[in-house]
């Protein structure tokens, strides 16, 4: 049984989606395979590792951070690898950035250490069946797409170096993912102050991420935060990711405590 959250997040996915980007979420949401992994990686990272949301609602929250850059970026006319490289068009870019941002923290079900890594095993059998359903006359499409979405979600830590502009989309929309809702679960159930609860505290003072046309750049992300404390999330987490990512030329990086003023990374 999906949550009204969750229930929600896909609503609100579909109207934004059309082509082969709108019949692939639809196949993922139904999936009972992804399904059932999205929910254990939530169960492994909340119960077991006292983590942040990993689960179904994150990674629906990443995908539509993800549809959100790609479009703003697209408005503006610009191109990513795949049509930059004559090899497909946006729909096509947007298909796999997609489909990875649905899964790419499958490989919590087997712990955060590598799970990036680990996640990419565990996709790779999925997608290849996934695109033989969106790709059925095209096996060329079905390889490329797969090996791009992989790619997306082996990069979506920072940790390896990632090189097509669709692998920066999901590094930059994984982190953006940062609200109070993200850490609202791990703090309810845990009251007892334990190493690493920054993570978890700094994700709770930030109230609002905004994914936008830039005015200096092609792309702004702002954020804000009712304490200082969400400097970290900002600093420590998505900055990071920014850095890591291919997008990083194109974007504005805004950040700042209600009623105090912004600061500028980038």
């Amino acid at each position: 049984m999906k949550s009204p959250k969750e229930s929600s997040l896909e609503k609100k996915m579909l109207k934004q989606l059309e082509g082969r980007p709108l019949v692939l979420a639809k196949f993922i949401f139904k999936d009972p395979e992804i399904n059932h992994l999205q929910n254990y990686a939530n169960t492994v990272s909340i119960t077991r590792l006292n983590y942040n949301d990993h689960g179904p609602v994150h990674m629906k929250k990443v995908a539509i951070n993800s549809i959100k850059i790609m479009k703003v970026l697209n408005s503006q006319g610009f191109k990513f690898s795949l049509e930059k490289e004559k090899i497909g068009r946006f729909e096509d870019s947007l298909t796999a950035v997609l489909a990875a941002a649905l899964i790419h923290d499958i490989g919590m079900t087997l712990g955060r250490e590598n799970h990036e890594k680990n996640g990419v095993m565990l996709a790779n059998p999925i997608l290849e069946r996934i695109f033989k359903e969106i790709y059925p006359d095209d096996f060329e499409k079905q390889v490329i797409i797969r090996t791009l979405a992989l790619e997306c979600i082996i990069g979506h830590m920072g940790t390896q170096k990632i090189h097509s502009l669709e692998a920066g989309v999901v590094l930059i929309a994984d982190g953006c993912d940062m609200e109070k809702g993200r850490s609202r679960i791990p703090i309810m159930i845990n009251h007892v102050p334990k190493p690493g609860d920054i993570h978890q505290y700094s994700s709770a003072s930030i109230n609002k991420v905004k994914i936008e046309q830039g005015k200096e750049n092609l792309l702004s992300i702002s954020i804000e935060m009712a304490a200082s404390v969400g400097f970290f999330q900002v600093e420590e987490v998505l900055f990071h990711k920014i850095n890591a990512s291919t997008l990083k030329p194109y974007i504005e990086l805004i950040a700042g405590v209600e009623g105090r003023g912004s600061k500028r990374y980038l």
